[in-house]
């Protein structure tokens, strides 16, 4: 673990992991436990922080690209794309972020 905290692409890897796992809460949980038992608390603190993570990644994915000379029509935009679907970042982890 304290590998991945030495390079850009094993932070982005983290920040993967840790925005997949808060949009999965966000929208498997949270949003739920809004609609069905009218109870909107638990998306007003996880929305924030899904948000955070988010950007996080956003901004993570575009430095590890420039850094890695990705090509955004191959690769960069994958793994963008990655953040807006549910296990979307454990799969670009799984095929991109760990052969970097």
């Amino acid at each position: 673990m304290t590998d991945l905290l030495k390079t850009k692409t094993g932070r982005l890897r983290i920040l993967a992991l840790l925005e997949g796992i808060s949009l999965l809460i966000l929208l498997f949980v949270a949003v739920p436990f809004k609609y069905f038992l009218h109870r909107p608390d638990f998306v007003s603190i996880m929305g924030p922080i899904h948000g955070t993570l988010f950007l996080l990644f956003l901004f993570n994915t575009l430095s590890v690209g420039v850094e890695q000379r990705w090509k955004f029509r191959e690769t960069t935009w994958k793994v963008i794309l990655a953040c807006f679907i549910p296990f979307g970042t454990f799969y670009i982890d799984h095929k991109i972020l760990s052969r970097v």
